[in-house]
């Protein structure tokens, strides 16, 4: 006789037992700490997003039945095709804050097209009341529309079912309803598909969303959520404190909080984490089996998704970002055990990351463009092609790592002459360019206005050997150089109009936009050993400009260069004494985190 299995996962729980009174008592400050944090909608803002739906879903009904009539259907037949809305992502997990987006997905009946959505949905939005900013993205991965109604932002996906109508009442639990769609129809159910799976996988979904509500704010504060980027997206670490609730079934969120960094540290990757046993299904499609798929296997970090087909969430995790989250896994550790006992407060956990206080040196990226529409699709797709970028930094000898910071950050330059477009397109923009206002340049001729987008990756280096003498070669020509070409290969590329440059600053040489007011230090004086000609200058791996001649490969002088760095097929030589500034130190002084006596991390992966 078999014993029935009686807990959620796939393994039984670490520890079945309440949260002691301290538990719960660091709970209930936790939860203060949050709303200090300002991460709750007020209940005005809710009532508005409920409104608001209500709006959509019957925009959503509206073209179902225009489109239906289009196509010759009956008045009564228009009318019973039907659609429906289906929120995911924090709205539908219940972890939104103030001002997030809604992500939504219209699900439509079969003879309603992916082109009906983008031609007549978009326009139907577009005059709701109090839209605005509708745009639609057809091309993208999973295709999007995005608006704000009421100041509410929407994302909206779109799903074609086979049937013929959409009833109110239509669930998306049965995986049958994935057979005869295309490969963007069953990604864009998949996020709905996957929440809903998630919060049945809980035990308990006010502790889930408490509990996530910390760990979201704590990545965006630490700069460690982002999946274009290579660290983990919403769906990922919405798995992840997921797994821990199902380890520790009756624990109140500030044990789990606890609980997370330390099996999160000690996890013992590439163990996927799964919230049930991965399910075949009645499609065609891949799911994630890293013994038949070579691809799978080379994932990191693999944080799989409960809902089929199962994939990978975190596929993007490269070497230098694993060693970045697993840092912080160990920091965050630190902090709640301090807190836990008492010389601590959870404000600390969350304190602003140090991106930019934290490497010597740096790499910009910098997209421009003449258009502010031209420049959202043009950043956008330099964007998801940085973390490519990364992973050839990482093959260089003797860098560490490569960082990516997970946003960038956008500038309008007001141009008098080419020179100055020239100057804005390689990130050299001077105060006077950046203080003047539009009216300036309206009559003067030869003025243009240049959008720029610009990424940054910190650089870590090995420190020099002990006893080496001499200048040493440090060259990243290459993978900068296959990133350009990368990048340009973008079908819709045009180099009279987008411009892509990669140089790389010294840390006193970041512009003040990158930092909060009052935080940058004051600039101090490095100083170093006088080096060969040539050496204190910065090199331009990519000097690619819109409408502008190439320069030569070594441009900006003064303190934007690293000596003994190569950037450019003539190296630039020189000494490299202080060119690591060792960033883990203080991490290395932490002790490693340990799950309390009689709790064994071994079960979450059933390896005990």
């Amino acid at each position: 006789m078999t014993t029935e299995k009686v807990y959620l996962g796939v393994t039984p729980p670490i520890s079945t037992a309440e949260s002691t009174e301290r538990e719960k008592e660091v709970t209930a400050t936790l939860m203060e700490e949050l709303r200090r944090q300002n991460t709750f909608e007020s209940v005005d803002e809710a009532r508005l997003r409920e409104t608001v739906l209500g709006r959509v879903a019957a925009v959503v009904k509206k073209f179902v039945y225009e489109v239906s009539l289009s196509r010759g259907l009956s008045e009564a037949a228009a009318n019973a095709a039907g659609g429906k809305i289906f929120t995911f992502g924090s709205y539908r997990l219940g972890v939104h804050g103030p001002g997030s987006d809604i992500d939504t997905l219209c699900v439509v009946p079969k003879h309603v097209s992916r082109e009906d959505f983008f031609e007549v949905f978009e326009k139907m939005l577009a005059n709701v009341e109090d839209a605005t900013e509708v745009s639609g993205v057809p091309e993208a991965y999973v295709p999007i529309i995005k608006t704000k109604i009421s100041g509410i932002p929407l994302d909206f996906l779109m799903a074609r079912l086979a049937l013929s109508s959409i009833p109110d009442d239509l669930s998306l639990k049965d995986d049958n309803l994935l057979r005869n769609l295309d490969e963007r129809c069953v990604r864009s159910l998949g996020g709905s598909r996957v929440n809903d799976e998630i919060l049945r996988l809980v035990p308990h979904v006010e502790v889930y969303r408490d509990s996530l509500r910390c760990i979201k704010l704590w990545a965006q504060r630490r700069a460690i959520y982002s999946n274009v980027n290579g660290f983990l997206g919403g769906v990922a670490w919405a798995i992840l404190v997921a797994r821990i609730c199902q380890l520790y079934p009756n624990a109140t969120a500030g044990a789990i909080v606890s609980r997370f960094f330390i099996i999160m540290y000690q996890w013992s990757w590439p163990q996927p984490v799964l919230l049930k046993q991965i399910e075949e299904g009645p499609l065609q499609v891949r799911v994630w089996n890293p013994k038949l798929y070579p691809a799978d296997r080379s994932h990191r970090m693999p944080i799989i998704t409960p809902a089929y087909p199962a994939m990978c969430s975190t596929h993007n995790v490269t070497a230098s970002t694993q060693m970045i989250v697993t840092e912080e896994f160990k920091k965050g550790a630190d902090i709640v055990d301090k807190v836990i006992v008492g010389t601590a407060s959870w404000s600390e956990l969350f304190q602003k990351h140090d991106f930019f206080h934290k490497y010597r040196y740096y790499l910009q990226v910098i997209a421009s463009t003449g258009a502010a529409d031209l420049q959202i699709k043009w950043a956008g797709t330099v964007e998801s092609r940085i973390r490519q970028l990364v992973m050839k930094l990482e093959y260089v000898d003797s860098l560490i790592l490569a960082h990516p910071f997970i946003k960038g950050f956008d500038q309008v330059s007001h141009c008098i002459t080419e020179e100055e477009v020239r100057q804005v397109a390689q990130g050299q923009i001077s105060d006077a360019i950046a203080k003047r206002p539009k009216a300036d340049i309206e009559d003067v001729d030869g003025a243009s206005t240049v959008h720029s987008t610009t990424f940054y990756i910190g650089l870590l280096v090995e420190p020099k050997p002990l006893g080496a003498v001499g200048p040493r070669r440090l060259d990243i020509s290459y993978p900068t150089t296959e990133f350009t070409k990368l990048v340009k290969m973008w079908e819709k590329y045009d180099e009279d109009s987008m411009g892509i440059v990669v140089r790389n600053i010294k840390s006193s040489a970041l512009p003040d936009y990158v930092f909060d007011e009052g935080e940058r230090q004051p600039k101090q004086a490095l100083k170093r050993p006088k080096t060969g000609k040539g050496s204190g200058k910065s090199s331009n791996t990519s000097p690619d400009m819109p409408n502008k001649k190439r320069r030569s490969e070594t441009t900006q002088d003064g303190e934007n260069g690293i000596p003994g760095l190569s950037f450019s097929s003539a190296p630039l030589h020189g000494e490299t004494n202080g060119l690591y500034a060792p960033i883990n130190r203080a991490v290395n002084e932490i002790k490693t985190p340990q799950l309390p006596l009689g709790e064994n991390a071994a079960v979450a992966t059933g390896a005990q």
